[in-house]
């Protein structure tokens, strides 16, 4: 049976501009799903993944509904590298799970139309967790560090200290850009990054499905 089925992982750093590139991905025809999403959803009030954050962090970082507060366990997890990986231990399992099924549906619907389907997943820490080699290739939305600086402050309400702090908790972004296969350049306008989004689509399109990737272990 034909390979349908192109799956990608769109990756970056905080702050880098992935979440307009995914906006803009779908409107161009691809399926996405966002691990950002994922991982709020399997710490909502009720499940497995809240009552072991609850468990390792304490009540604390509940809000007064029993909803996590996630500015103060981004406070506490960005200030202890044990902490943040005690977070991802449970968080990060998860949210693969639920993905690997998405693409197992998106494959499933790929064989029943005969039609091929690009899938993406923006997933922040690719390379960090070692899943790069899962996918067909992967895409980095990258803009210089300096950028990312200044965004990530103004967005976030950030201190200079506090901002490059999260930036370092993951790889540095130039070295997202030298193992990604295909770059999209967002240190620009908007409009400047929906032409690069739209450039990267067109590449995309003509690897295919099961094409063989430049490598990005």
């Amino acid at each position: 049976m034909p390979h349908h089925l192109q799956r990608i992982a769109l990756t970056g750093g905080i702050a880098t501009g992935k979440s307009i590139t995914l906006r803009r991905l779908a409107e161009l025809g691809a399926h996405t799903i966002d691990a950002d999403v994922l991982a709020r959803e399997v710490v909502e009030p009720g499940t497995p993944g809240l009552a072991a954050v609850v468990d390792r962090f304490g009540r604390d970082v509940l809000d007064i509904e029993g909803h996590l507060d996630r500015a103060r366990l981004g406070a506490l997890v960005f200030a202890d590298a044990a902490a943040r990986a005690d977070l991802e231990a449970i968080i990060h399992p998860a949210v693969y799970d639920s993905i690997e099924a998405w693409f197992a549906l998106k494959a499933r619907e790929a064989e029943a139309s005969s039609e091929p389907i690009v899938a993406i997943a923006d997933i922040p820490l690719i390379y960090e967790t070692g899943q790069a080699d899962l996918f067909d290739l992967v895409v980095v939305a990258a803009c210089p560090p300096e950028v990312q600086l200044a965004r990530l402050m103004e967005r976030d309400g950030l201190s200079e200290a506090d901002a490059r702090r999260r930036i370092a908790a993951q790889l540095p972004i130039d070295e997202k850009r030298a193992r990604a296969d295909i770059v999209i350049d967002t240190s620009g306008t908007k409009d400047d990054t929906v032409k690069a989004v739209d450039k990267a689509w067109r590449e995309i399109l003509a690897r295919g499905p099961g094409a063989p990737s430049s490598g990005h272990s």
